[in-house]
Order: structure tokens, then C-alpha cells, then sequence
């Protein structure tokens, strides 16, 4: 299992949102360009990006001269795993997991490695779904 860039910078664009505002009271919202510079991520890959995060109704959108961009939920209610979830799909660490929850692996009953796998999955959900953006802005991971 590996994470993409695009988890990586989704994860690094919710915490900067968390770390610079989130259309307030005087209406200022963060831009793309200042998390594109902040972050330095290309802006055509950061619009992509904040699209699924704003699909997934992780982020919101305000349009207009102070438009930009706010996270959808405050930053200590939203996970590392609900991120992931949107931008990497499955986090398995391995293919089978998935046809084994689906109940279409022939081989389930008879794999001896399986349930290394589910635990292993378990427990890489349980850290991912136990950390929020809010810690990791306090730096409490």
C-alpha cells in the first residue's frame, strides 16, 4: 500500500484550510492559489483534487471576489481516514480484501493469510479513523 500525491496533497490542502481560515465573519475564504503556493502543488492537480474533497463534502466553496475555500465540518471532526477514504478509495494492503468483503474470493475459507490481512486493514483504518486535521495541526500525532 502506497498513498498517492493526490491523498498526500488532499491531506496537506485540509490541514492548511484548518491552519488559515474558512470564510469567517469578513467572509475571506482561502483561494486555491494561496494553498497552491502555500503548498506548492500545481494548480491544475489542486483543482482536481479540492473537486473530489468538495464532492465528498469534505470542503465548501464560496463564489465571488473573497470566494474560496472552507472545510465543510470543523477540522476536529473530520478524520485522516474519511480524507484518504476520498482520494485513495480502498487503503487495503491487499487486492483480495476487497472480493473478500464482497464475498466473491473462492479462496477465503482456505486462506491461511487472510485474517493477517483483515487485521492489519483493521487496524490501519482504527489509526487513519482515530486522527483528526485538528490534531494534526496541534501536532498531536
Amino acid at each position: 500500500m502506497m498513498i498517492s500525491t493526490k491523498g498526500k496533497y488532499a491531506l496537506q490542502t485540509m490541514v492548511d484550510l484548518a491552519q488559515h481560515g474558512g470564510c469567517d465573519s469578513s467572509g475571506d475564504c482561502v483561494s486555491l492559489k494561496a494553498i497552491a503556493e502555500r503548498q506548492n502543488i500545481s494548480m491544475k492537480y489542486l483543482e482536481a483534487i479540492v473537486a473530489l474533497l468538495n464532492r465528498g463534502g469534505l470542503v465548501r466553496s464560496t463564489r465571488g471576489k473573497d470566494g474560496g475555500y472552507r472545510l465543510a465540518r470543523p477540522a476536529g471532526e473530520i478524520t485522516v481516514a474519511e480524507v484518504m477514504a476520498m482520494t485513495e478509495g480502498s487503503l487495503a494492503p491487499v487486492s483480495c480484501l476487497d472480493t473478500c468483503s464482497d464475498g466473491q474470493c473462492v479462496h477465503a475459507d482456505t486462506c491461511l493469510t487472510l485474517p493477517l490481512w483483515q487485521k492489519l486493514d483493521a487496524m490501519i483504518d482504527g489509526y487513519l479513523s482515530g486522527i483528526t486535521i485538528q490534531d494534526i495541526v496541534n501536532r498531536n500525532v
